[in-house]
């Protein structure tokens, strides 16, 4: 492991090469790109499998769980009321970490080569 390796952390976070730190990881919203364009970094080794999701999914269930079920104690909401509210709010907490979980799963796979002899 070079000291000049970035950190798969920051580079994960920000969508980045976890080589150089400069290229893109992604070529669409969670799409990984073929390589970096900067370092030619081939991502064929990266699998994050469904550890994206199931990090975005546990993280995020228990905050809206005791927001619906607060909602429901306090003000005893229709039922069509937690589906304009705790059902958005749901979708929206779970899929917007999921490209920053996704890339630093990537780099960490790269940074701790997981998997590979490379």
């Amino acid at each position: 492991m070079a000291d000049t390796e970035p950190s798969p952390i920051f580079t994960g976070i920000r969508g980045r090469c976890p080589r150089c730190g400069e290229g893109r990881l992604f070529s669409g919203f969670l799409k990984l790109a073929p390589r970096c364009e900067k370092c030619g970094l081939d991502y064929g080794f990266a699998d994050p499998a469904d550890g994206p999701a199931f990090f975005a999914m546990s993280a995020m269930a228990f905050p809206i769980l005791g927001f619906a079920l607060w909602l429901d104690a306090v003000h005893e909401p229709p039922w069509w009321i937690h589906l304009v509210t705790t059902l958005p709010l749901l979708i929206v907490l779970c899929v917007l970490p999921l490209r920053p979980l996704k890339g630093w799963l990537v780099c960490s796979q790269y940074h701790y080569k997981a998997g590979s002899d490379w």
